[in-house]
């Protein structure tokens, strides 16, 4: 049998499996929360365990083509230290000052780690977003000295 016959056979069980599970959830009783309850749980708990599965094929096959081609590893490890040095810069600009929501509820206290982990979150993002418009204005003068 071929891979994508045995794909697709075991693709079209995942998805009888979900749609029968969903229809248990649409059958229930929407006023009765413990019969809702019953019914949505298979659906969610068989939602994370193909989630996982996924997740934990997708990053074994990665790995595996990564092992299997020495030159892609070089530059994902390339890749990652630089990501590394750039977080490293964001935390040391970040600020542990006090976060205020949007309604001024304080959010996290001055000198908290959620302060200083989300203020590293922007600046990261602040720092990839400027590198990332460099990138776009260096393509588009190239493009336009190429023309």
């Amino acid at each position: 049998m071929k891979n994508s016959k045995l794909i697709t056979i075991i693709v079209a069980l995942l998805s009888l499996v979900g749609i029968v599970l969903f229809i248990m959830t649409m059958g229930a009783d929407e006023e009765d929360p413990i019969a809702l309850s019953k019914a949505v749980s298979p659906l969610v708990t068989y939602s994370l365990i193909l989630l996982i599965l996924t997740a934990g094929v997708t990053v074994l096959a990665s790995i595996l083509s990564l092992f299997k081609n020495p030159e892609a590893l070089k530059k994902s490890l390339l890749g990652l230290l630089a990501m590394g040095v750039l977080l490293v810069i964001s935390y040391m600009l970040a600020s542990d000052s006090q976060v205020l929501g949007a309604t001024k509820e304080v959010v996290a206290e001055a000198g908290s780690s959620v302060s200083k982990y989300t203020s590293t979150g922007i600046w990261l993002s602040i720092i990839l977003i400027v590198i990332a418009g460099g990138f776009f204005v260096w393509d588009l003068l190239k493009g336009i000295v190429k023309s």
